[in-house]
């Protein structure tokens, strides 16, 4: 329950609060950067919209993936629930 990026210190031991957005992007970026990839590609805000498009080509019902990406505005969420054009773009070339 919680967020789903959190510290962990040096002792391997788990925080209570979430990483914030910035310190996401760059564990995001220095990852894709390791792995060959264009850093720039990759996003905390990306992965979160990525999911919610994904859950529309799943057919997955905008409540339940709201509650995953916990987006509090529908209308917030359903621009990117219903963003089938990111599906076939730059990113989403490079997963195959």
């Amino acid at each position: 329950n919680g967020a789903i990026f959190r510290r962990i210190d040096r002792w391997g031991r788990i925080g209570k609060h979430g990483l914030t957005g910035k310190a996401v992007n760059d564990i995001l970026k220095a990852a894709a950067d390791r792995a060959g990839l264009e850093p720039e590609l990759v996003s905390a805000h990306g992965l979160r919209s990525g999911y919610l498009t994904e859950a529309s080509l799943q057919g997955v019902p905008i409540e339940a993936a709201m509650r995953h990406s916990m987006h509090r505005s529908v209308q917030t969420a359903v621009r990117y629930y219903h963003d089938q054009e990111r599906a076939s773009g730059k990113a989403a070339k490079l997963a195959g």
